[in-house]
């Protein structure tokens, strides 16, 4: 049977992740851009956020299990919507770097816990099902911030404090279900880093896509205007990644509940990637297009997490799922880190198609993982 009021707790925190990230990673892009950074200091900056996740991943499990899931996540809350407006009380481009650490050092906190606390309260016969409507929630949040973002623009305070307010609202369920948070009893079976490569079709799939979403988010905005795009109708083709990661969410779930081996999914959803990425300089020209290759590509690449995080919550369970999740989101923070220079760089190098180029490499790096592992650990 399904919990529902625990995996509301659970949704609400990735609701506010996503929602955060999806109005703050463009929202301070266009703020630093307007102040005259160049896009490789934006992607420097962006990547901070890789930073503070590989900080604090290693050691969540160590705190959930002291403080509570429930406790920890609840005081993440408050610190994510603080730093979401102290970046509105400071205009000094250093200072931002100190506060991207704050701000998504919290918002990995409630990350990794919701994570773990969705995989341990699914049915295993349910994970992918239940899975997709996480990533359908946290999707969501991808669209709306970028929409938000369009209608609110990026003057004055108010973004910053629209931010702060969605953070702490997701606090509410997570207060009510802390009663039925799960309790972390006993340690991992083994080391923080070999949770890393323990089930690396899982991990590379989240480092990739890390690497596209916060990149992709992050540095968007400059590429759509510099395909000559205005500041709303680059947030709206941003908003149409995030719809279509949302609606195709639950089917690919259900979908990974039903096949033999979940790699041949995550394969599939690189290749996509892989060919979306060709598609973007072919259409960039033409807005209606542009929007509709962005819409499918994000539907489909965004499968790369959810079908990832059920392959994951099929091979372990308690404190190693804890620490698989840890793992599973610093892969994610590294590809955070990663993903926003490597792309910056690109474009500051090649010009606009730098961003396409930038992000297919990081799908061929995944196919290649993907065929090594077909060949070296058969379907069981």
């Amino acid at each position: 049977m399904i919990k529902w009021l625990p995996l509301s707790a659970a949704i609400a925190a990735i609701t506010a992740v996503g929602i955060a990230l999806g109005l703050g990673l463009p929202l301070l892009s266009i703020v630093l851009s307007n102040s005259g950074a160049s896009a490789t200091m934006i992607g420097l900056n962006s990547a901070m956020a890789g930073v503070a996740s590989l900080a604090i991943a290693p050691f969540s499990t160590r705190i959930a299990q002291r403080y509570g899931v429930a406790d920890v996540m609840l005081v993440a809350t408050m610190i994510a919507a603080v730093s979401m407006v102290a970046f509105y009380a400071t205009s000094q481009y250093w200072a931002w770097f100190l506060l991207r650490i704050t701000f998504h050092g919290a918002i990995t906190l409630l990350f990794i816990l919701s994570e773990f606390w969705i995989n341990a309260a699914a049915p295993p016969t349910r994970r992918g099902f239940i899975l997709g409507i996480y990533a359908t929630i946290l999707s969501l949040g991808f669209a709306v911030g970028p929409w938000l973002f369009s209608v609110m623009g990026s003057s004055g305070i108010l973004p910053f404090l629209v931010g702060a307010l969605i953070i702490i609202v997701s606090a509410v369920p997570i207060f009510l279900a802390r009663g039925q948070s799960p309790v972390i009893s006993r340690a991992p079976s083994r080391s923080f880093a070999k949770f890393l490569f323990l089930v690396p079709t899982a991990t590379a799939a989240v480092f990739v896509f890390g690497a596209v979403e916060s990149g992709g988010f992050a540095m968007f905005p400059i590429f759509a205007i510099r395909l000559g795009y205005g500041e709303a109708d680059g947030a709206l083709l941003l908003t149409m990644i995030g719809l279509g990661n949302m609606l195709l969410q639950i089917p690919i779930g259900l979908v990974s509940d039903r096949v033999s081996d979940r790699r041949t999914l995550l394969f599939l959803c690189a290749i996509i990637g892989l060919v979306g990425c060709a598609l973007m300089p072919l259409v960039s020209a033409n807005w209606w297009l542009l929007a509709a290759v962005l819409f499918v590509w994000g539907a489909v690449v965004a499968g790369l997490y959810t079908v990832g995080l059920a392959h994951l919550g099929s091979r372990l369970r308690d404190a190693d799922l804890a620490s698989a999740n840890a793992a599973f989101v610093f892969c994610y923070a590294l590809g955070m880190l990663v993903g926003p220079q490597t792309i910056g760089a690109a474009m500051d190098v090649v010009g606009a198609n730098g961003f396409p180029l930038a992000l297919s490499l990081f799908f061929v790096f995944y196919v290649v993982v993907t065929i090594w592992r077909f060949a070296y650990r058969p379907a069981r």
